[in-house]
């Protein structure tokens, strides 16, 4: 009898975005004529920029000449992909990676996931909360969690709130862990770590020889210069820490999948019987073993990212969707409402109004004036009484959102 992995049965109904999916899905079956406006999800909508289009296009007539055409490539990414990333996005900035240190994958969202291949289960995890579902349910499905718990929390994850009681910071976890999530600039919340904030994790993790998995896939909406980039901008990070990057949400890459992550070579785990073993070399092998690599003409697409042109239109696209955010922010305030983010990140993360439970209001929206967003308890139980609205839309759409915000509350 072939038989399935039972941690699956644990996973609490479906993955929350197709949940939000269905929902809408069955409100405009009914209501056929409703112009329903979706800032829940966060995809982009804007074009890819014209750089990166044209790479794209030069990478793809390159594989219609036997002389210039590729097969397989080096399942860790393309040279000249890895080297650019590793002089645009790091040693631009002052911190030291090297493009062997980089992996080239198809997401973010997937190496957040598939990171846990590398690391044995007995390893106890810290969470926010709220919290990206992948990193759970991921942890759910690897058997590193016990049942799922009356409040949506799992028995077995350390869950760390973040609330506007604690302005948004984590208090460091009450006993040791092993692996700790931290996503910044925070989805869903859409606030930031100060310098101090990561310094504490770093030396937290360095005393308890723990590893941070950091995920920086909106990086590059930061807009303030003291808040730090990356990890591994603070002194010690490479040491405890393995970051995450994403084409997705600044390049506008959702559709076309890539990103990177990075494990510096100074950075080690144990075996179980207590030896050093370096992560760098057990990634390299999970990599090799269960990815064939990004397609060349992606990854020339990426590239292009980094040139002069690409440079600029891609901070276009990042203007243009935080000026989205500065709409959403102001319009809701201008009603009553409480919001968080929306700064330096693509998200406007809520107080309910009246103090309504996070679901209902997103029935709510949904039926009143056709809007989508996402509920906050479906990032976990510190969400509720807390919505997220995406600025990633067209303008258009995000003023006339504003509006029927406005009108539902006002």
């Amino acid at each position: 009898m072939a038989k399935v992995n039972d941690h699956f049965l644990k996973l609490q109904a479906g993955y929350l975005f197709p949940e939000i999916g269905r929902r809408v899905a069955a409100f405009t079956e009914a209501h056929p004529d409703a112009d329903v406006i979706r800032l829940g999800i966060g995809d982009v909508t804007e074009p890819l920029p014209a750089a990166i289009i044209e790479a794209m296009h030069g990478a793809v007539d390159e594989m219609a000449n036997r002389d210039t055409f590729r097969g397989y490539g080096p399942e860790q990414g393309y040279p000249f992909l890895r080297e650019a990333v590793a002089r645009e996005a790091f040693a631009a900035r002052g911190v030291d990676v090297s493009a062997d240190e980089i992996f080239i994958s198809d997401g973010s969202k997937c190496d957040t996931g598939n990171i846990l291949d590398i690391f044995g289960a007995d390893n106890i995890v810290a969470v926010t909360d709220p919290v990206y579902p992948v990193y759970v349910d991921t942890n759910v499905m690897t058997g590193r969690t016990g049942q799922a718990l009356e409040s949506g929390r799992y028995d077995g994850l350390v869950y760390l709130p973040v609330t506007a009681e604690n302005n948004f910071v984590p208090a460091l976890p009450e006993q040791p862990v092993d692996l700790i999530y931290l996503c910044y600039p925070n989805n869903p919340t859409g606030t930031v770590a100060s310098r101090e904030t990561l310094t504490e994790w770093v030396e937290y993790a360095r005393a308890h020889d723990a590893i941070i998995l950091f995920d920086a896939a909106y990086e590059a909406f930061i807009t303030d210069p003291e808040i730090p980039h990356s990890i591994y901008e603070i002194e010690g990070g490479r040491e405890v820490a393995i970051e995450f990057r994403s084409f997705s949400k600044n390049a506008g890459f959702t559709g076309i999948r890539c990103a990177c992550t990075v494990i510096p070579r100074d950075l080690t785990g144990s075996d179980s019987a207590g030896n050093r073993v370096d992560i760098h070399r057990l990634w390299n092998r999970r990599h090799s073993t269960k990815f064939n690599g990004v397609s060349y003409p992606v990854q020339r697409g990426a590239e292009a990212a980094f040139g002069d042109e690409g440079r600029e239109q891609v901070q276009s696209l990042v203007s243009f969707y935080l000026e989205n955010a500065r709409l959403i922010r102001e319009g809701l305030e201008a009603v009553g409402i409480t919001v968080y983010g929306g700064v330096n990140a693509p998200y406007a993360w809520l107080k309910t109004p009246g103090g309504i439970d996070s679901w209902s209001f997103f029935d709510q929206l949904l039926e009143t004036v056709h809007l989508v967003g996402t509920p906050g308890s479906g990032f976990g139980a510190a969400g509720e009484g807390y919505f997220r609205l995406s600025a990633f839309n067209s303008r258009a759409n995000v003023e006339e959102a504003v509006r029927r915000f406005q009108q539902l509350v006002g």
